[in-house]
C-alpha cells in the first residue's frame, strides 16, 4: 500500500527527506535534465513568482520512503498546467503508482480550473525512433495517456529542431481533463509561448519561439486521432483528496469527565454537537488518538503540579467533586498536607473541580494534541484536535477555567523542537496558560484576542500591556476587546494579530480555537455568527502555516457544530486555495 500526498514545502522534516528523495529519483531518471534545474525544485516551492510558474509536488510513498512523484507547473495567469515530470522509482512500475499519480494531477488540475493539462512524450512512429526498445517505451507512454483522451497536437512544429542538425523535440500531449472542450488556437498560442519562454528560456531563441506560435494555424487545434485506444477516460474522482483532509482527533475518554452539577456548562454535549456538524462534509479523516507518555507533559508543566493532578483525582470516588476553596495569598511556601484542601494550592478560580475522571480525560485530551501535532509534523496541513476538558487557562503550575493540562501548549512545545511557532488564541477569554508558561521565550509567540480582564475571566491577566519578559519581550501579544463586539470589528482586530504572527516568522501555528464568541453563549457578550467565523477561519488559513487547531472553549450547544465547521471550512479552503465540494459532491 501507498498514499498520494501533495508536498507543500521542504520546511518540515519529513517533507525535505521527501524532495531529497525526489531529486534523487529526477537525477536518475532524467540524466538529460540539467542539474541546476533539478537542485532549484524546493525553491520554485518558496518563491514561485521567481519561475513564473506555481509549483506542485505530488509524492507516492510507503512510509517515509518515495515510491514515485509528478512535478507540475501552473500558469494562473493562461489557466493552463504543464506537467513536467512524472516517474516512479526501480521496482514500482506497473503497480498502480503512475496512475495514481496521473489522476491526482488531473484532479489539482480541473481544481485549478486549468483549459488543459499539458505535457511533453518522446515521438512513438518508427520513422523517428530505430531503438526497438526505446520506441516500445514511448508506445507504452502514450498508450496509457490516451486511455484518458490525452493525445499529442497535431500540425505545429513544436518538434522542430531547435537548430539545424539538432534531434527533434517532444511531442506535445493535450488532456482536456475530460471536458471535451476544444483547445482554441488563441489559447493555444498562448500557452506554447509561455512553455517555450518560460520553461525553456535557456534554450529557446525569440525567433524560434515566434516561429512554433506562429505554426499554430488550426483553430480549434488538431489532436493526433486515437492510435492505441477507444478513449473512455475514467470518471473524475470526486470529493476531497485523502491527503487534503483534515486529521480530525476526538477525544475518545471526554465523556467520562461529566460534572453534573448546574451551571456546569462544560459538558459532554460540546463535542458531540461539533461532532454531528463535521459529519455532514467530506474535510475530515477520523484519526484515533495514539498513547504518548508523560515527559511531554513535563516539558510544560510542573512536575508536582501534574503528579498532584493525578494522584488527588484517582484518590478520589466516583460523583465527589472536590472545589478549591482556600487560597495561598499569604505565604504560598506552605503547602498543606490534605490533599482535597491542596486543590486550592495549584487552582486559580472556585468553579473548576477535581474528580475521580478530570485527569484521565485531561491527559486524553494531551494525546489528541499530540497526535494532531504528529500529523502535521508528517506532513498534514492542517490538524484537528476536538478535546475536553479545554486547555488554555492551565499554567506551568495551576489548573482552572474547567481546563487542567495546556494541550494546546505541550503541541507548541513539541513543534518548538523543530522552529518557531506561533499560538494564536481566540476564545472569548484570555488564554492565560500558554502566556504564562511561554512568557519568557523567545521561540514561541502568544497572541490572544478576548474580552476585557476587566469584565471577562480570568481577570488578573490579558492587558495590552503584558508584553513578555526577558528574552520573550515582545512575544505576547494581547488584544482585549470591549464588552460588545460583532463580527465586522473583531476581524479588524483579527488582521492586527496575524499581522504580528507575519512578522515574528513562525514555521508553525497552534490555534486555539474558542467558539463562546458566538452569539448567545452564556460565557460570553460578543455577537459573532456563522459567516463570521467562516472568514475568520479563511483569514487565518491565508497564513499558509502547517496548524494544529485545539478546540477550546464554546458553550452554546445548539449552534456551537455550525460554528465550527463554518471556521473549519473557511481555514482549509485559504490553506488549499481550494472550495469545500458539496456533501455527496
Amino acid at each position: 500500500m501507498f498514499r498520494i500526498r501533495r508536498i507543500h514545502d521542504d520546511l518540515l522534516p519529513t517533507n525535505a527527506a521527501a524532495i531529497a528523495q525526489i531529486q534523487a529519483l529526477l537525477r536518475a531518471h532524467f540524466p538529460a535534465v540539467r542539474e541546476d534545474l533539478i537542485d532549484a525544485l524546493p525553491a520554485q516551492l518558496r518563491d514561485p513568482q521567481a519561475f513564473r510558474f506555481r509549483t506542485v509536488v505530488i509524492a507516492a510513498e510507503r512510509g517515509h520512503q518515495i515510491l514515485g512523484c509528478a512535478v507540475l507547473l501552473h500558469a494562473p495567469d493562461l489557466r493552463f498546467a504543464f506537467l513536467d515530470y512524472i516517474s516512479a522509482t526501480p521496482g514500482e512500475t506497473g503497480r498502480g503508482i503512475g496512475g495514481a499519480l496521473y489522476e491526482r494531477v488531473r484532479e489539482e488540475c480541473r481544481h485549478f480550473g486549468a483549459i488543459g493539462l499539458f505535457f511533453e512524450c518522446l515521438p512513438d512512429d518508427p520513422e523517428a525512433v530505430s531503438d526497438a526498445a526505446f520506441l516500445a517505451e514511448n508506445q507504452a507512454r502514450l498508450r496509457f495517456y490516451e486511455r484518458y483522451g490525452a493525445r499529442p497536437i497535431d500540425g505545429t512544429e513544436y518538434t522542430r529542431p531547435i537548430s539545424p542538425g539538432d534531434l527533434d523535440l517532444p511531442l506535445l500531449v493535450f488532456d482536456d481533463l475530460g471536458s471535451g472542450a476544444p483547445l482554441r488556437r488563441s489559447d493555444a498560442r498562448k500557452i506554447v509561448e509561455a512553455i517555450l519562454e518560460r520553461k525553456y528560456a535557456w534554450l529557446c531563441p525569440a525567433e524560434y519561439v515566434a516561429a512554433v506560435v506562429a505554426s499554430i494555424t488550426d483553430d480549434p487545434v488538431r489532436l493526433r486521432p486515437l492510435r492505441y485506444t477507444r478513449a473512455r477516460p475514467p470518471k473524475a474522482p470526486q470529493g476531497v483528496p485523502e491527503d487534503l483532509k483534515i486529521p480530525l482527533i476526538v477525544n475518545d475518554r471526554h465523556d467520562i469527565h461529566h460534572v453534573r452539577e448546574r451551571g456546569y456548562v462544560e459538558a459532554p454535549v460540546r463535542i458531540a454537537a461539533i461532532e454531528r456538524e463535521l459529519e455532514r462534509t467530506p474535510l475530515f479523516a477520523r484519526i484515533a488518538p495514539r498513547s504518548f507518555p508523560k515527559a511531554p507533559i513535563y516539558e510544560v508543566h510542573d512536575r508536582a503540579f501534574v503528579d498532584y493532578l493525578q494522584k488527588v483525582c484517582s484518590g478520589l470516588p466516583e460523583g465527589r467533586s472536590v472545589y478549591p476553596y482556600v487560597f495561598p495569598l499569604r505565604n504560598a511556601a506552605r503547602m498543606p498536607d490534605d490533599l482535597p484542601v491542596r486543590a486550592g494550592y495549584y487552582c486559580i478560580d472556585t468553579f473548576t473541580p477535581l474528580h475521580h475522571n478530570a485527569w484521565a480525560a485531561a491527559r486524553r485530551a494531551v494525546d489528541c494534541a499530540l497526535t494532531a501535532t504528529a500529523r502535521v509534523i508528517d506532513g498534514s496541513r492542517i490538524a484537528y484536535a476536538l478535546v475536553r476538558p479545554p486547555g488554555h487557562h492551565a499554567e506551568r503550575r495551576a489548573f482552572g477555567g474547567f481546563c487542567y493540562l495546556n494541550s494546546a501548549a505541550i503541541a507548541a512545545q513539541q513543534l518548538s523542537k523543530l522552529g518557531p511557532v506561533a499560538m494564536l488564541d481566540l476564545d472569548y477569554h484570555h488564554g492565560n496558560g500558554q502566556q504564562e508558561i511561554f512568557y519568557d521565550r523567545a521561540d514561541v509567540f502568544t497572541a490572544s484576542i478576548h474580552g476585557h480582564p476587566r469584565f471577562a475571566y480570568p481577570y488578573f491577566s490579558g492587558f495590552d500591556d503584558e508584553v513578555g519578559v526577558g528574552e520573550g519581550v515582545g512575544k505576547n501579544l494581547n488584544l482585549p476587546l470591549p464588552e460588545r463586539i460583532d463580527g465586522r470589528h473583531y476581524l479588524t482586530h483579527l488582521r492586527r494579530a496575524l499581522a504580528a504572527v507575519r512578522a515574528f516568522g513562525p514555521r508553525f501555528l497552534v490555534l486555539c480555537l474558542g467558539l463562546d464568541t458566538a452569539k448567545g453563549d452564556p460565557t460570553g457578550t460578543w455577537s459573532l455568527g456563522a459567516d463570521d467565523f467562516e472568514a475568520n477561519g479563511r483569514l487565518v488559513g491565508e497564513l499558509g502555516l502547517p496548524t494544529v487547531v485545539v478546540q477550546e472553549g464554546g458553550y452554546a450547544t445548539r449552534r456551537i457544530g455550525g460554528h465550527a465547521r463554518a471556521f473549519l471550512r473557511g481555514l482549509w479552503e485559504a490553506s488549499h486555495g481550494r472550495v469545500m465540494p458539496e456533501p455527496g459532491a
